[in-house]
């Protein structure tokens, strides 16, 4: 993989998606403008597809984008699960599974940095995981209006979250069997 200078478009794209996180928090939790933190969960996910696809497409792939891509993620998905338990549209048990799998596999990425490995690649279908993820929590937040639209948002916010808690469980197990054959092999 070719590596590229820090300052580039796909990175940028990535820091704009950082800037993102403390925004929707904001916007769900202090006025509680909805369509506006749906908006910037929107924005978050598009950046974040485009910003892999662009860095490949134009071989401006960078270890800030490798290591800085998969963080962002994950803290867009625990501000959101944050935010959504606070309104009271998710229950602790969805949480503590995906915090959970993210805690395994830090410590995992942790052991394998100490032994001097590169990070663990992000698969297809954890991207697949995180999307559906991604996608969900808007229609979580939906979901809280009274009407048709609310009812219409509880029904795909579940059938996301449980394809994408499922995803994100099997790829955890596939990413931590991984890094410890990694690990087995490097000691």
């Amino acid at each position: 993989m070719a590596k590229s200078k820090l300052l580039n478009v796909p990175n940028a794209l990535t820091g704009l998606r950082a800037l993102g996180i403390p925004l929707f928090i904001y916007l769900a939790l202090v006025p509680e403008a909805d369509g506006w933190a749906i908006l910037t969960l929107a924005i978050g996910g598009a950046t974040d597809y485009f910003d892999g696809k662009l860095a490949r497409a134009w071989g401006q792939e960078s270890r800030f984008g490798e290591l800085a891509d998969p963080a962002i993620d994950r803290l867009y998905i625990v501000a959101t699960l944050i935010v959504l338990y606070m309104r009271e549209a998710i229950p602790l048990w969805v949480i503590a599974l995906l915090l959970g799998r993210d805690v395994i596999l830090g410590l995992v990425t942790l052991v394998m940095t100490l032994n001097s490995l590169a990070p663990l690649k992000v698969t297809y279908l954890g991207k697949a995981a995180t999307f559906n993820l991604l996608y969900a929590f808007p229609f979580l937040l939906l979901a809280l209006h009274p009407g048709w639209a609310g009812t219409a948002a509880y029904i795909l916010a579940w059938s996301f979250t449980w394809w994408g808690v499922g995803l994100y469980l099997y790829t955890g197990v596939t990413y931590f069997l991984t890094g410890v054959a990694a690990i087995r092999v490097a000691r």
